[in-house]
């Protein structure tokens, strides 16, 4: 049976502003020995698949300093301190979109990568949207809004124009709570 190993230490974690880096010393319950790793903090985040009543997805493009390309992606960010995850996708939906919602449903949270993150990413599925505003975007985004067919995304994940796999896990989320779609396709 697999047991959690014992953390015989933790250094404090060094701040990156979008995340900081904890080292964690643990003993290995089958060996005995002790291994350091290394944890990214990070507070949660929260994707939007923003479904207009059309059935035209709210998404954006944007250039993603990791990957170095222009990604389709939809709506997302960080959960502010003090914010819930509904109240931080609003805001992102607005500054990103310019959109704003009437009916959100949460519709999945997922571990990132439970190897090296400690934080959670919530999906929520918002209907009823209108456009208020111009996106507002903040200074380190340059963002593209484009509305895509909802039945035309497992194409676009397939073929890899949706390559962003937060994203794909959303639309998952998605797609397994509402199988109808796809079989009109």
């Amino acid at each position: 049976m697999i047991k959690p190993w014992k953390r015989i230490r933790s250094q404090p974690p060094q701040s990156f502003r979008v995340f900081s880096i904890r080292t964690d010393t643990t003993i290995s319950p089958r060996t005995g020995k002790k291994h350091d790793f290394y944890i990214l903090e990070s507070r949660d985040w929260i994707n939007v698949i923003p479904l207009t009543d059309n059935q035209q997805v709210v998404m954006i493009k944007q250039f993603r300093h990791g990957s170095r390309e222009v990604t389709l992606e939809i709506p997302g960010g960080l959960v502010d301190a003090g914010d819930t995850p509904k109240r931080a996708a609003a805001r992102e939906l607005l500054e990103e979109t310019g959109y704003q919602a009437k009916k959100w449903q949460k519709i999945g949270v997922v571990n990132p990568n439970p190897a090296l993150f400690n934080n959670r990413c919530h999906t929520f599925l918002a209907q009823d949207i209108k456009k208020i505003t111009d996106p507002s975007p903040d200074q380190t985004e340059d963002i593209e809004v484009v509305l895509i067919p909802l039945k035309r995304i497992p194409g676009l994940i397939l073929n890899g124009e949706i390559d962003h796999a937060m994203v794909i896990t959303a639309f998952t989320h998605y797609f397994l709570q509402h199988p109808e779609v796809l079989k009109r396709q």
